[in-house]
């Protein structure tokens, strides 16, 4: 069943090209089919543990979210998350400024400004947040179903 519906994923997702289709499921077959490696599996768990301490948190990604449109000041990333704290959003652009995802400009004026604007490397997450997003979308629904089954 879980075959199934990786090759489903591969199927919607990807462009009707059948070569890039049989390349999917000869990638999942092989996946399916090999034994568990401990080194692959170690190098795994590490990575994964990489992308979560840089992204940890529930404000990260929604930082970002709101950073897409351009460049904004602090009071205008707050407005747009709503219930976010001074401090809480101060330490997650900290964080975010030292994983390379946003940049802190400061400019020589009478006040001082700051803003905060993604960084090219940001882009490398566009792929990761639709996925997370359409994800959302699917447990929302389950969630719902599952509680009007009830």
């Amino acid at each position: 069943m879980q075959f199934r519906i990786l090759i489903l994923i591969g199927y919607l997702c990807y462009p009707k090209d059948t070569t890039i289709l049989l390349d999917i499921i000869k990638m999942l077959t092989d996946t399916i089919n090999r034994p568990p490696n401990k080194e692959a599996c170690a190098a795994s768990i590490n990575a994964i543990k990489d992308a979560l301490y840089a992204l940890n948190g529930k404000w990260k990604l929604l930082i970002i979210v709101a950073l897409v449109d351009g460049a904004k000041r602090f009071k205008e990333i707050q407005r747009d998350l709503q219930t976010i704290t001074p401090k809480v959003l101060s330490k997650e652009l900290k964080e975010l400024e030292l994983n390379g995802f946003v940049e802190r400009k400061v400019f020589n004026t009478t006040p001082v400004t700051v803003t905060y604007e993604l960084t090219p490397y940001s882009a490398s997450l566009g792929s990761i947040m639709n996925e997370l997003r359409l994800w959302g979308i699917q447990h929302r629904k389950h969630i719902v179903e599952t509680s009007k089954a009830q």
